[in-house]
């Protein structure tokens, strides 16, 4: 299985430091740091053993700020959850800067001692099996390693750790440090209950994916940090190939040599692809888990990380107000699901909505939430499959305010131009990388949309991950389209850039200022602006992107419900 490899060589003579008021380490480590030691005896373990003289004394922010992807030196500590720390400890290459998760076992050895424990736990293996809920099945395990394991020593002949092979019933308990135990109780419940090695990485809220290329180390995408190394390696081919199955068993959805292909989906609703075998793959099996980001990032969240602006968001609302249609344009990583999620707070807040997915990605803070996702083929426990085009076509019988689709990529984009139609309010995302490209892959094989249908989408966002001048790689909306018309005569599309992201200030300009077609054609007139007044439109427009202001700066609105809140309390009472 996987092991652990530190960045460095530790020092096992400090080993039964006590951490207490004559520790040496205490007298230099800075405040919050000591505190945080305090609190978690194996982190001040960690610490001993690390080349602090070498590499300096880490820094200890209890959260992360994006400002510090700016530091040119990384050796900072930060905690996650479950009370474990990461370390990013700085390489001295320049190559890739490693990322250590700080556990209970990271700098004690239990490899001797767990096949003794685990033996032990062989016997009530059909007890903890049938104990379905965690907590229950998290009690059960700790009060069985209690009983398994001792911190006192044991008076047997002078003997410890002795078992009675003709009694294995009325075996004397396993002798054990209290940091062993400590760390034997982590190691219980983070493999029989989590996902094991990679457990430390899916309590990191800051993770976005993680990504095993094959026998060496795991890597993970940091939302702040971008791409770093991690500690846990695979050594040899028959190691990774022996987690590829355990890990296939402990998703429920195995792998073999026939079926090596796995796409499922994590309790917490991250995603998860297995490849395994080195027929398919030459370095050997190989995993990504893509994490679910929890609760989703606001618009006002994303106007703090530059993805968008005060008047962008304003423009966006006044179009889903209306039920105007739209998709998030882009290749991967762009962050297309981010944008398309923050913007679901705009839509108004008594509307009925159905999603639908191949995973479950897309959030709404709306009660009247219908939720699908599609069901694979060929699985006997679950059925005959079902796919997008059967829940897109259900989904038109439900009587919906808003579709909203994961991301189109087939046939049931006919059916969602289908909906447009029909008067329902459709987004998704959507993989191209311009609107030519949107058109060309909506109008060409295998999705075939009429042309004459393509004006039913009024707009297109399309964003992109750009590289700032400090080399910063950031997440931007490059421009707000909108979708004007076909022309059967020319065989050309129309389309009006709204916004467009300027590069060389980092700001956004605004051509269709003075110049929306759907601002004074479409919502001006479902706004009752008479049309010789229809260019009012933008002084609604500007005080809308000045209420988000307010709220954001002053006010200190910030999360993705209670910005939704707001906005329907502020609907409610007809304000905006």
């Amino acid at each position: 299985m996987a092991q652990t490899v530190l960045p460095f060589q530790t020092d096992s003579s400090v080993a039964n430091c006590n951490h207490g008021p004559g520790c040496s380490l205490q007298t230099v480590l800075p405040a919050p740091l000591r505190e945080a030691c305090a609190e978690a005896d194996y982190l001040a373990d960690y610490l001993h053993r690390a080349p602090l003289g070498d590499i300096g004394i880490p820094t200890y922010y209890p959260k992360l700020a994006r400002s510090l992807q700016s530091l040119k030196v990384r050796n900072l500590i930060y905690p996650t959850k479950e009370g474990l720390f990461v370390h990013i400890y700085p390489d001295e290459t320049g190559a890739r800067d490693h990322y250590v998760s700080i556990e209970p076992t990271v700098v004690v050895d239990t490899d001797e001692i767990m096949p003794l424990v685990e033996e032990r736990l062989v016997e009530w293996a059909e007890e903890i099996g049938q104990t379905e809920d965690e907590d229950e099945k998290r009690e059960l395990l700790l009060s069985l390693i209690d009983m398994i394991c001792t911190t006192k020593p044991l008076a047997n002949n002078g003997r410890r750790n002795d078992r009675t092979p003709n009694n294995p019933n009325n075996l004397p308990p396993i002798y054990v440090t209290p940091q062993q135990l400590e760390a034997i109780r982590y190691r219980v419940l983070r493999d029989k209950i989590g996902l094991g090695v990679l457990q430390p990485l899916l309590y990191d809220p800051y993770i976005e994916d993680i990504s095993c290329s094959g026998v060496g180390p795991i890597f993970i995408e940091h939302k702040i940090f971008k791409s770093l190394q991690t500690t846990i390696s695979f050594g040899t081919l028959d190691e990774l190939d022996e987690f590829a199955v355990w890990l296939g068993e402990w998703i429920k959805s195995p792998v073999t040599v026939r079926n090596p292909l796995v796409d499922a989906v994590l309790p917490d609703g991250s995603r998860i692809n297995i490849v395994y075998g080195r027929e398919i793959s030459k370095r050997g099996s190989n995993f990504t888990i893509r994490k679910f980001g929890g609760t989703p990032t606001s618009v006002l969240e994303l106007i703090d990380f530059g993805t968008l602006d005060y008047m962008m968001a304003a423009y966006l609302s006044l179009m889903l107000e209306e039920g105007m249609n739209l998709f998030v344009v882009g290749a991967t990583a762009s962050g297309k699901t981010t944008t398309l999620n923050a913007i679901n707070t705009f839509i108004l807040p008594d509307a009925k909505i159905v999603t639908i997915e191949d995973t479950p990605e897309v959030h709404v803070p709306h009660k009247n939430w219908i939720r699908e996702v599609t069901r694979e083929m060929g699985r006997e426990d679950k059925g005959g499959g079902v796919g997008m085009f059967d829940l897109l076509k259900a989904a038109l019988r439900q009587r919906p305010d808003r579709i909203i689709v994961g991301e189109i990529r087939g046939e049931e984009g006919r059916i969602a131009f289908q909906a447009m139609q029909t008067g329902h309010g459709v987004m998704s995302t959507f993989h191209a990388a311009s609107v030519e490209k949107l058109i060309q892959r909506l109008t060409g094989d295998p999705i075939s949309i009429p042309k004459t249908y393509v004006d039913n989408l009024n707009l297109a966002i399309i964003q992109s991950a750009v590289r700032l001048p400090d080399k910063r790689m950031v997440r931007r909306i490059l421009s707000i389209n909108e979708i004007i018309g076909y022309d059967p005569y020319s065989e050309s599309f129309s389309f009006l850039e709204a916004f467009r992201w300027n590069p060389a200030t980092d700001k956004f300009d605004f051509p269709g200022y003075m110049n929306s077609f759907l601002l004074e054609e479409r919502i001006a007139m479902k706004r009752g602006i008479p049309p010789h007044k229809r260019k009012a439109i933008y002084t609604d427009l500007k005080k809308r992107a000045k209420v988000f202001e307010r709220l954001h700066k002053d006010k200190k609105v910030r999360g993705f419900d209670e910005f939704f809140q707001v906005l329907a309390e502020a609907q409610r009472q007809k304000l905006l």
